[in-house]
């Protein structure tokens, strides 16, 4: 059943590859999608109270491919797989996407799931190395030199956090003589902790480069990247392959338990969460609005489940799956919106709700739910995450929301006015819209049936007391303050957008991974 998972997007990837310019071979893949999606509920279901361990070729000992759901991966696989049937949707009517295009998206959805399915570490690296290749490729699909200079500088610096990775597996090798995740996790144990301050300095840094938990390395490439790629890339990258990250972020904390540097990433997930809010505030293109929300988002997650607390721990697993339904609704309705105005400037974009109802709908709809709104998706795992921490933690919390609330009421100007006559000709296509929808729709059912869905995911009882209406009471005045805040000091400030505007190049963040690196060397090695 596991190697169902990983092995079937291959083949749907072949299939496309030679028939994806006929809309029946579309169609089949779509039915193809939906099949999975229900295995995947199915497999969500199976491994709430068991593990799943399929072992190819029956090698004992942890000798050959182990793939392995429990359930927490098994989640990861039902979002994947939730998210592609959108996208293969949206898609299903863009003559723009070459056979060759349908072939690496479903490439990359196989390599993602086996990820998060993977029981062996080196399988780990290779299926990583795979997902950034195919990335690669998906960036600079457009042939444009800047991408092309972009995609070469994202290939350059994974490669150097690549090899973190690899050195810190070739340690634990020599430490426990195996790469199985289970088995290494059961040694790890029983070794002296002094021992595991390398490897896991090693490996931390690779998984906290790509989880953008770097500080430094939010200027880089790594976010300006979603510029040059197509719309349905920047919403599998944002929404869906950087989650992979944050998996192996979990793994990895749990496997290195006795040395795991909680605290550190604890205060990354705030600085990340603060600077990703405040460089959205500094962008007038909705990709780069979006993209560093990424960073801001994904800060939010570590910090929930590094604070400690069980329900804390569950919100930012929570928001993991809320921040894959509202970001890649916003960058299919991104793609959309820019298609029929010719421009991705936030300033240039009116009437959007006017134009484009359907579109508009969906849009505000995922807008709310990144922004935490009462009864969106999103308050319910913000509400989680804050509950019953520390006062200067919920302090950050709170500024992290008010940045997030400031960007996207600049981010929704667009939805009111008159359209610019300038435009082009809006199609309405179905194919693009409804999956739009449905995710934005996504957004209100799993804030109004959280409980009950996070129960189902994590098989966790959790109960929204009456400080969630207090929360909701912090919303709207953050919603107030954060008005102000864009009218007169925002919108047309040369200042931000000047900041906005900053980047680094190979060395300087070549050299962010090397002081992280030593940081965590330092803090494990003496202070934990």
């Amino acid at each position: 059943m596991l190697t169902f998972f990983v092995i079937a997007p291959v083949l749907v990837a072949v299939f496309l590859y030679v028939t994806a310019t006929n809309n029946t071979a579309r169609i089949l893949a779509i039915v193809a999608h939906i099949f999975q999606f229900v295995a995947a509920v199915y497999l969500v279901y199976v491994t709430r109270d068991a593990e799943i361990v399929t072992n190819i070729g029956n090698y004992a000992g942890g000798m050959g491919v182990t793939l392995r759901a429990n359930s927490i991966s098994a989640d990861f696989v039902f979002i994947t797989k939730f998210i592609f049937l959108a996208i293969s949707i949206y898609l299903y009517r863009d003559k723009r996407n070459l056979p060759m295009f349908w072939f690496l998206l479903f490439v990359i959805e196989a390599s993602i799931v086996g990820i998060f399915l993977s029981g062996d570490l080196f399988n780990i690296f290779v299926l990583v190395e795979v997902s950034t290749a195919v990335t690669l490729v998906l960036v600079m699909f457009n042939r444009v030199r800047r991408h092309e200079f972009n995609g070469m500088m994202f290939l350059m610096t994974n490669i150097v956090a690549a090899q973190f990775y690899l050195l810190g597996i070739g340690y634990v090798y020599m430490l426990v003589g195996t790469l199985d995740v289970h088995l290494a996790a059961d040694a790890i144990a029983e070794v002296p902790t002094q021992s595991l301050v390398l490897p896991y300095a090693l490996i931390m840094t690779s998984v906290a480069f790509k989880c953008t938990l770097i500080p430094f390395f939010s200027w880089s490439p790594k976010v300006r990247i979603y510029l040059g790629a197509p719309t349905v890339v920047q919403a599998i990258l944002s929404g869906l392959q950087i989650k992979s990250a944050v998996y192996l972020f979990l793994r990895f904390q749990e496997i290195f338990e006795p040395v795991a540097a909680t605290e550190v990433f604890l205060v990354l997930g705030i600085v990340a969460g603060l600077f990703g809010a405040f460089m959205a505030i500094c962008q007038s293109d909705i990709k780069m609005i979006l993209a560093y929300h990424t960073v801001s988002q994904v800060g939010l997650i570590i910090v929930g489940v590094s604070i400690g607390n069980l329900y804390s721990y569950i919100g930012g697993l929570y928001h993991i799956f809320s921040h894959a339904v509202f970001k890649t609704a916003l960058f299919l309705c991104a793609g959309i919106i820019i298609h029929a105005y010719n421009t991705s400037d936030i300033y240039k974009i009116r009437g959007v709700m006017k134009r484009m109802p359907i579109v508009g709908v969906a849009t505000a709809l995922a807008v709310l739910g990144i922004m935490g709104a009462p009864l969106f998706i999103g308050s319910v795992s913000k509400y989680f995450i804050a509950y019953d921490v520390p006062f200067v933690i919920n302090i950050f919390l709170i500024l992290i929301s008010l940045g997030t609330i400031i960007s996207f009421l600049k981010f929704s100007l667009m939805f009111l006015g008159e359209p610019p006559v300038t435009s082009t000709a809006f199609v309405n296509e179905k194919s693009k819209t409804i999956p739009s929808l449905l995710l934005g729709v996504v957004c209100v059912v799993g804030g109004v049936f959280g409980v009950p869905l996070i129960y189902f995911l994590f098989r966790q009882d959790v109960t929204i007391h009456a400080g969630y209406f207090g929360k909701s009471l912090i919303f709207l005045a953050s919603v107030v303050v954060g008005y102000f805040i864009n009218k007169y000091v925002v919108i047309g400030n040369k200042t931000l957008k000047r900041i906005g505007a900053m980047n680094l190049g190979f060395k300087p963040i070549c050299t962010a991974i090397g002081a992280f690196f030593a940081i965590m060397l330092i803090y494990v090695g003496f202070f934990r």
